[in-house]
């Protein structure tokens, strides 16, 4: 026996010690080797239809994909994100077709549910599988069996398997657009904000809203700001409003607001270099700087080896107005009009102000809404004095009377473009809206 003759303490421990760390390297071993790809079927053609729609449920209604990306920043895998039930999916396995041989490869999948579910029994999930070497599939199936009929499973376009030139600085996610969203003047207004500070793409994913609403996205699609990503999920699970579960037989929380935000990072992560997470309402506003790419490239100088920039929440609450920007043209739009809106809320004692990003899209594996979960690279915080966000939204204390607030005109300084952007959309928008 390995351990035969020795007495002392010291010998036994390390015994134990050499015993656990084979047994370790061996299960490891195994692991590995069982999330290999392995060969089932020869010279078939891949067929099966392709799922076209945004949220695809598997077979059970336990799991849905939304979508795969190529992913070879350590192996190279496929990554779909999607959304499972946290203790009822225990196992799935990708199938792979290449050509042109048509060999058809299975691999066992890992399954890692987002940390992030605050109570929901389903919540974001990344499925992870290795592909078959000499391969470079196009797509791929899922199944909850590594045995069956391929030509029987959905099949998932592969994303992101040619890297690409960025054809954009900044894009922007919006994660989930739902209660028949009707914030037609503020949403207007952030979109020419988004604009002039270097926005070219923003990302929605539509769940619903307003018929007056639909002709400002159909705007702004036609002039190529905006790509809208359908966004059913109330037609698969009972959705939320709220991020934090209530116990009131919900499956997950905020529309499915982490999946979509993992989502529209690994989507755009071959063709943008910043990918912005933030709502229709809260814009970062820099202060030192005129535009979000001098002060991208300031915060990049001085943070090395940071992929995660996180910018710090400030209420501005709708209900104290200025009398300044008092526009009489946009008083018949639906909506907040943010350029009367420059009294902040100040800071409360014991509470830590929420934050949004700016992030390097290829260093993010996982995030949240506030932080990233796992990426490659540090996180950095962003002072005050040089970027906040302008959240205008109804108040967190109301109680405050007027004069505890802060006045922060900070927006004015754009307020010349800005006037001018809004009226030209609102004069193209309006009119359609008539006919």
């Amino acid at each position: 026996m390995l351990c035969a003759g020795k007495k002392s303490y010291f010998a036994a421990a390390v015994c134990i010690i050499t015993i656990t760390s084979m047994l370790t390297v061996s299960y490891l071993r195994l692991q590995r080797l069982s999330h290999q790809p392995k060969v089932i079927q020869e010279g078939r053609r891949c067929r099966g239809r392709t799922a076209n729609s945004t949220i695809t449920a598997l077979k059970g209604n336990k799991t849905f994909i939304i979508s795969p990306y190529f992913d070879d920043r350590e192996s190279k895998v496929t990554r779909l994100i999607g959304i499972v039930h946290h203790e009822d999916v225990k196992q799935l396995y990708c199938w792979f077709c290449c050509q042109p041989t048509g060999k058809i490869y299975v691999s066992k999948a890992k399954i890692d549910v987002h940390s992030d579910r605050f109570g929901f029994p389903y919540g974001a999930a990344d499925i992870v599988c290795l592909e078959p070497e000499n391969c470079d599939p196009t797509h791929v199936s899922i199944n909850q069996s590594p045995h069956g009929n391929i030509d029987q499973l959905p099949r998932f376009e592969i994303k992101n398997r040619k890297a690409e030139d960025f054809s954009v600085e900044f894009t922007l996610c919006i994660s989930a657009m739902f209660g028949n969203y009707n914030n037609v003047l503020q949403f207007i207004q952030s979109m020419e904000m988004y604009k002039i500070l270097g926005v070219q793409k923003v990302v929605i994913y539509k769940n619903n809203c307003s018929h007056l609403m639909e002709k400002v996205l159909k705007f702004y699609i036609e002039e190529g700001t905006v790509e809208i990503i359908p966004w059913p999920i109330n037609s698969h699970l009972r959705v939320s409003s709220k991020w934090q579960f209530m116990e009131d037989g919900t499956h997950i929380g905020y529309y499915g607001q982490i999946t979509a935000l993992n989502d529209c990072i690994y989507r755009n992560m071959e063709r943008s270099k910043f990918v912005v997470l933030n709502d229709a309402d809260e814009i970062i506003l820099p202060l030192k700087h005129p535009n979000w790419k001098t002060m991208m490239s300031s915060l990049q100088e001085q943070n090395p080896g940071t992929s995660v920039f996180l910018f710090e929440n400030h209420i501005f609450p709708e209900t104290v107005y200025s009398r300044m920007f008092n526009i009489s043209s946009w008083n018949t739009v639906p909506g907040v009009n943010i350029l009367q809106h420059v009294y902040r809320e100040p800071d409360r004692k014991d509470v830590i102000n929420p934050r949004k990003m700016i992030v390097d899209p290829r260093k993010v594996i996982q995030t949240s809404v506030h932080s990233v979960l796992r990426a490659y690279g540090n996180s950095a915080n962003v002072p005050m004095d040089v970027a906040l966000i302008y959240h205008c939204r109804e108040a967190l204390q109301g109680d405050l009377p007027r004069e505890s607030l802060i006045r922060d005109t900070t927006l004015w300084r754009y307020n010349s473009s800005l006037i001018m952007n809004v009226n030209k959309v609102l004069s193209q928008t309006m009119m359609q809206a008539q006919k």
